[in-house]
């Protein structure tokens, strides 16, 4: 892993401290192109040409840190998966505001409508009391498909598929199982918040297309697991032969088969079936997210009633 010292943490963006664009467009530049701005930036930010700046010399390091931290191919993989991961939790936060917002300008609406057309008042705090309902209905019926696709997922189970379906196997809505032949089992030390599904998926992508990645959640912080589903056996096989790429990160991962060829699990201690309420599945992070939003939005408007 390359040191990043003091600039290796979650709120610094290594594009901009290199002065180039980051998102999209940061992760598609190449390595030379990041090679000649950080000469660019090393010729104009060195300590030697700012004499009087008492902070020259650490920002020069955090320049050279920066650079280091993209030139390592695995560490830029993953800090580009976290940018991503930034950009779509901020552009929900925006969509749900915005769907906020229309709710409350369309209940307004109905009241100015009801009242021109000469019909009868109606207490504001009753009309608030409907419009809690009408979203608890909404609410309960979006946790009812949350848990049914999320049921769909539980290993072994008959109606186990990838959150995409898998095309040559089936599909969630026929009920046919995965080829456990494309199922891995992923476990890591050290702690188990460290991978989240996204990185995970930044990870095997390498050796072929990832059709779902589903989290275990333990009560140990000290371990992790995971079920990363391939898109065929061969992309599978790829990934058990290179253990080598899974030992250069700070936590190595360890990766297996999900099934022996003899029919038993591929770790020796057994794990239990995953509840509905332990498993972080791609597939599920939005539905979730705007399922106890809404929860506690429900919750806050019952208490301030």
């Amino acid at each position: 892993m390359a040191s990043t010292g003091q600039h290796d943490g979650d709120d610094v963006d290594h594009y901009e401290v290199l002065c180039l664009p980051s998102g999209e467009e940061g992760a598609a530049l190449s390595v030379e192109q990041i090679e000649k701005a950080y000469r660019t930036q090393s010729r104009l930010r060195h300590p030697d040409k700012r004499p009087d700046d008492p902070n020259a010399t650490a920002d020069f390091q955090g320049l050279a840190s920066s650079y280091k931290f993209l030139r390592d191919e695995s560490l830029r993989r993953q800090f580009d998966a976290r940018l991503r991961g930034r950009r779509e939790a901020a552009a929900r936060a925006a969509a749900t505001g915005v769907k906020r917002r229309k709710a409350v300008s369309d209940l307004e609406e109905r009241e100015r409508a009801f009242a021109s057309g000469g019909g009868q008042y109606v207490d504001p705090d009753e009309l608030a009391r409907r419009e809690d309902k009408r979203k608890a209905a909404d609410i309960k019926r979006e946790l009812d498909a949350f848990a049914a696709r999320k049921n769909s997922f539980i290993p072994g189970s008959s109606a186990s598929t990838s959150a995409h379906g898998d095309k040559k196997r089936g599909t969630p809505e026929n009920g046919v199982k995965t080829d456990k032949g494309k199922v891995l089992k992923v476990s890591w030390e050290g702690g188990a918040e460290y991978y989240t599904a996204a990185k995970l998926e930044e990870i095997f992508k390498q050796f072929g297309k990832v059709e779902d990645i589903l989290i275990k959640a333990r009560k140990s912080r000290s371990k992790g697991s995971a079920i990363v589903v391939m898109a065929s056996k061969e992309a599978a096989k790829t990934a058990l032969k290179n253990h080598s790429v899974y030992n250069v990160f700070p936590v190595p991962l360890m990766v297996a088969p999900l099934e022996q060829s003899g029919g038993s699990p591929a770790f020796a201690t057994p794990t239990p079936e995953p509840r509905v309420s332990d498993i972080d599945g791609t597939g599920f992070c939005d539905m979730e997210a705007s399922v106890f939003r809404k929860l506690q939005e429900a919750q806050k408007r019952k208490q301030c009633g």
